[in-house]
C-alpha cells in the first residue's frame, strides 16, 4: 500500500493539472470527480478507492492546493449500476464542471462511461487493471492488462509450481471473459490439452460456490 500511494498522489495531480488549467482561473477552486460505487455489489471495493481519492485530496490541500486553488471532491454514487454510471459521469462534467474523474472499477462500468467522456472531452483515471483491447485518449489506464499480471501468474503456477491442469473462473462479465480468452490461448500455446483446461462464470452477487 505504501508503494502504490505515492503513484495515486501523483495520478491525482496529473489529472487535476490536465484540466484544471483552464478552469482554476474561472473558479475558486478545481473540481475532482469520484465515480466509485458506494452502494451495491461493487462498493465492499470501490468505497476504498473513493476514502483514498479523498485523502489524497486532503493531503494536497494541506500542501497549498494545486494552481493557488483547493482542490473540492465532487463525489457520486453510481451504485453499482451500469447505465448510472453513465448517468453520473454526464452529470459530474455537465452540471458539476468537474477538471477530472477518479472512477469505476469493473471495465463493464468504464464501457459504459467511455462515450460520456468522450463525447464531452473529459478525462478519467481508472484505477485498476483491465483485459486490453481498448485504448481511448480521454483514459488514463493506471492498472496492469493481461500480458503484465495474468500472464506472469501463469508461467509462474506453470514453472515453479508444475500446474498441469487448470480452472478460469471469474465473474460474467468482459474483464473475466476477455481475460479467460486471452489466457486460455495462451496455455493452448504451451502444450496445455483443452481438456484440462476448464472455465466457468458467475453472476455479480453469486454465492453458492459448491455449486460450480
Amino acid at each position: 500500500m505504501t508503494k502504490i500511494m505515492p503513484k495515486l498522489s501523483h495520478w491525482l495531480l496529473a489529472g487535476a493539472l490536465a484540466l484544471g488549467t483552464t478552469l482554476a482561473h474561472a473558479a475558486d477552486t478545481i473540481k475532482v470527480g469520484v465515480l466509485h460505487s458506494l452502494s451495491g455489489t461493487m462498493a465492499i471495493s470501490e468505497t476504498t478507492l473513493k476514502d483514498t481519492v479523498l485523502m489524497l485530496i486532503d493531503q494536497q490541500n494541506k500542501k497549498g492546493g494545486l494552481l493557488g486553488k483547493k482542490l473540492e471532491a465532487v463525489v457520486v454514487d453510481p451504485a453499482s449500476n451500469w447505465p448510472l454510471f453513465a448517468e453520473k459521469a454526464r452529470e459530474l462534467l455537465q452540471k458539476d464542471k468537474v477538471a477530472v474523474v477518479f472512477g469505476c472499477w469493473t471495465s463493464v462500468s468504464r464501457k459504459s462511461v467511455l462515450p460520456v467522456f468522450e463525447e464531452l472531452n473529459g478525462i478519467l483515471f481508472y484505477p485498476v487493471q483491465y483485459e486490453g483491447e481498448e485504448s481511448s485518449r480521454n483514459v488514463f489506464y493506471t492498472g496492469a492488462a493481461p500480458n503484465q499480471q495474468a500472464i506472469p501468474a501463469v508461467d509462474y503456477l506453470m514453472k515453479d509450481l508444475g500446474v498441469e491442469r487448470w480452472v478460469l473462473a471469474g465473474t460474467d462479465y468482459v474483464y473475466p471473459r476477455t481475460t479467460n480468452k486471452i489466457l486460455e490461448a495462451y496455455l493452448k500455446s504451451k502444450g496445455v490439452k483443452e481438456e484440462d483446461i476448464m472455465i466457468n462464470y458467475t453472476p455479480f452477487g453469486h454465492s453458492d460456490w459448491q455449486s460450480i
